[in-house]
Formats: C-alpha cells, sequence, structure tokens
C-alpha cells in the first residue's frame, strides 16, 4: 500500500455568503473533494477524508491527531473568514508532514489583492492602476474611467457582477459602498482593462512549467462588461454571464503574446514564492501587454476548472495531475 493521505478541505456550511446567493463556490469543494479522492485511490493511496469546521483549536487538534503521511489541502477557508485558509494551512506546516500546495506565507498574502498588487508594480511586473477606496475617501478617486470595483480581499469572484464595471462617479460610490458594506470594508478600484482574459498554470517547485494558456472567450450581448463574474463561474445554463464566458484551451494567440504571457506569469508565481502550483489571470491590453489581475495558489482544481483544463492541454490525464501534485508536495 502506498502512502496514506489525509484530504483536508473545509465542511461547507450555511454563512453569509449562503445569504447573499453565494454558496456554489463554496459547496463546489465537495465536488473537488470525490474527484482528488477518486484518482488518489486510482493511483493505489491509502485515503481519508478530513472535513473541518471551527473552532479553530479544534482544527488544530484534530491535524494533530491524524494518521496520515500527507496532506492534500483543498482547504479554502471558514464561513466567509477566507484568511483563515492559510491559518489552517500553518497547522499543516506546523505537523512537520509534506502538504500539497503553497506555504500560509503565499496563501495569505494572494488573498491581500493589494499587497500583491504593490509586490508586483514594485518588480515591474504590469497590474492595473488601482486605489483603495470605502465611502469616506471616495472623494479620492484618480484614476480613469471605466474602473472595476471588488473585494481586496476575496477569492473566487464573490461580488464580482456585471454591475462592478463602472463609468460614472455615481456608480462608483454606489459599488464602493456595496463592497464595503459586505465584503470588509475595504474596495479596490482598478481601471477596466477591455481586452483578452488570459490565465496560465504553472507547475513546480524549482524546475517551473506553465502548462497552458486559457483564454476566456466573451459572446456577450452589447452593453454588457466583458468580465469573468461570480456567475460566469457558478451559476448554471441560462443565466446570460454562465451561457457567454467560455473558456478556450490553448489560447488562440500568436507565438509573441504567448510568450510575453507565460514570462510575466512566472514572474508572478515566483515572486509569491507559490509552491506545487498556481493559477495566474491576466488581461492583454490593445498594446498586447499583459497585466496581472490575480495569482491564485491552490486554485480549484475539479475536473472542469481551468487548472485541469490546462493540465489536459499539457497531455497529462486527470490522475496524473493529482500525482503530479503529490510528488511536488514530496519534492519540498
Amino acid at each position: 500500500m502506498r502512502a496514506k493521505i489525509a484530504i483536508i478541505y473545509n465542511e461547507p456550511i450555511n454563512d453569509r455568503y449562503t445569504q447573499m446567493g453565494e454558496a456554489e463556490a463554496i459547496a463546489e469543494v465537495l465536488d473537488e473533494v470525490k474527484a482528488v479522492s477518486d484518482s488518489l485511490l486510482e493511483l493505489g493511496y491509502s485515503v481519508t477524508k478530513v472535513p473541518l469546521v471551527p473552532p479553530l483549536e479544534t482544527v488544530r487538534q484534530q491535524i494533530q491527531s491524524l494518521d496520515a503521511d500527507i496532506f492534500f489541502n483543498l482547504f479554502e477557508g471558514f464561513a466567509s473568514r477566507p484568511e483563515t485558509e492559510a491559518m489552517v494551512t500553518g497547522m499543516l506546516a506546523l505537523s512537520g508532514k509534506p502538504f500539497t500546495g503553497s506555504a500560509p506565507a503565499t496563501l495569505a498574502l494572494a488573498l491581500d489583492k493589494i499587497k500583491t498588487k504593490e509586490l508586483l508594480a514594485g518588480v515591474g511586473v504590469a497590474t492595473p492602476g488601482y486605489q483603495v477606496l470605502h465611502p469616506e475617501t471616495i472623494n479620492r478617486f484618480n484614476l480613469n474611467f471605466p474602473c472595476i470595483v471588488k473585494p481586496a480581499a476575496e477569492d473566487a469572484s464573490h461580488g464580482v457582477t456585471q454591475d462592478s464595471v463602472v463609468n460614472d462617479a455615481a456608480a462608483l460610490a454606489r459599488q464602493v459602498e456595496k463592497i464595503c458594506t459586505h465584503y470588509g470594508g475595504r474596495a479596490l478600484v482598478e481601471e477596466f482593462i477591455d481586452g483578452k482574459e488570459l490565465s496560465a498554470t504553472i507547475m513546480g517547485n524549482y524546475d517551473l512549467r506553465v502548462l497552458s494558456i486559457s483564454e476566456i472567450e466573451f459572446t456577450l450581448p452589447p452593453g454588457l462588461p466583458r468580465l469573468v463574474t461570480f456567475d460566469a463561474k457558478w451559476s448554471s445554463p441560462g443565466n446570460i454571464y454562465f451561457d457567454h464566458t467560455t473558456p478556450v484551451c490553448p489560447a488562440q494567440i500568436d507565438k509573441e503574446l504567448w510568450s510575453h504571457v507565460s514570462e510575466t506569469s512566472l514572474a508572478a508565481y515566483r515572486l509569491l514564492g507559490c509552491r506545487g502550483y498556481a493559477r495566474v489571470d491576466m488581461r492583454v491590453d490593445a498594446m498586447g501587454k499583459a497585466y496581472v489581475l490575480e495569482v491564485n495558489p491552490n486554485p480549484d482544481i475539479t475536473p472542469i476548472s481551468g487548472a485541469t483544463r490546462q493540465a489536459r492541454a499539457a497531455g497529462m490525464t486527470y490522475s496524473q495531475f493529482i500525482d503530479r501534485i503529490i510528488s511536488l508536495a514530496l519534492e519540498g
């Protein structure tokens, strides 16, 4: 029998995301756990599923008591407390056993979009112009419209809707107030780049590999902003954003842009100290310049996810993708 693997994940529970109609992203983890578990069993590993619920002290004791050789980390944070993703990963690190994906410091940094953008800009990796605003500081706005308004410390596109792109001061004020009220008191306002939306999934610790590049093909009706909303990711057929934002992998782009996007994503991966696997999301302007929107360590790896799609484009089956994640965790 091969190594004993414990799959660590958050048990979906009702929280503020449920109340706001955004529960789908939380419940998706169960599909991810099943797919990963099935693949690990197929590969010959012994598997234990470990759903976690608050409080954190109970989680610490639970992790310490587990009989496992490796932790497969699918934990995404507790009940509208995304910062707990890094905290629980810290507990895995303290166990001294190998765990998949990035270290707690990387997870905490990537969640803080503002700090990430400061780092990117500081080393010359392009990222859209931005400000952090709340209703009391809206008069300090000094960017160029259109802009996109989103939470400063969330993932999974929480809070991103067609109303997130604003074209005037009144819409900006409304959206900043909404985001600050529901998502932690700070709104990240970015200049909106209405160009190609691309993502690259990277694997590795030292020897890094860009698996492939995907593009989102927008076929939205005129007047709707071209962006990947929460509904585009997590809704179902019949929703206009879900139906008209289609991933294409590999992206149909020329060699020069492919090279530029690859280099940009690798620079972002290294800068945040990603380990194992991560996805970098970008927009390309009319001049062909790629701007990093977000770095996603430990991204969704359900069979229909962007990362998995790019692994298939690189010639991997799903089980081979999962096995490679394990190998990178053991590599250290």
